[in-house]
């Protein structure tokens, strides 16, 4: 189908016109099963996610901002629906073994799910602290500090270029920035 003929016909299903609608399906949907069929799913999992596909664009059909485009926002979403199908396959263990049915979580206990969330909590609002307390650094030190926490770390003649210090000066400031950020947050009880 044309681009100019797609976007009349998604203009005229969006004002209801069922005729519009059928046509759309019909021309589009060799384009849609192509994406399904190119993922390999399963023959029901195809259908589930061509019929998702269809139910998505008639949620949003009122919301594309180019109707001349809707072949090309079908297949990025008959993508992403496969891709997400295959996920949800990928965690499923279909077998009759009864060793592997017996086997012990590897999730854990809903008490260790709930420790393991309160201490990441815990760490977020440390390093949210921590963050807030380097943010009230000098901007000497702010600059130093960010510039050596780089990934890959730079050389010290790096840093020296960078920054305007000397090489000679950029461990003891470097210390000195890092004293300055412990006492500020061990004032806070943070550390």
């Amino acid at each position: 189908m044309e681009r100019a003929e797609v976007g009349a016909l998604v203009r005229s299903a969006v004002d209801g016109d069922a005729a519009a609608w059928k046509a759309l399906v019909e021309g589009l949907g060799p384009l849609v099963w192509s994406v399904v069929r190119a993922h390999r799913l399963s023959d029901a999992d195809g259908h589930e996610v061509y019929q998702t596909v269809w139910f998505r664009f008639a949620q949003h059909l009122g919301r594309i901002r180019e109707p001349d485009k809707a072949g090309s926002w079908l297949a990025s979403t008959a993508r992403n629906e496969c891709l997400k199908t295959l996920r949800s396959l990928s965690r499923l263990t279909v077998t009759d073994d009864p060793q592997l049915l017996d086997r012990v979580s590897e999730d854990g206990t809903p008490e260790q799910s709930l420790l393991d969330s309160e201490e990441a909590a815990a760490h977020s609002e440390r390093v949210r602290r921590l963050w807030q307390e380097f943010d009230q650094l000098g901007d000497r030190c702010r600059r130093l500090l960010r510039v050596l926490m780089a990934s890959p770390p730079p050389s010290y003649q790096e840093v020296s270029a960078a920054l305007g210090v000397a090489v000679g000066s950029i461990g003891p400031l470097r210390q000195r920035c890092l004293r300055r950020l412990r006492a500020r947050l061990d004032a806070r009880g943070t550390s």
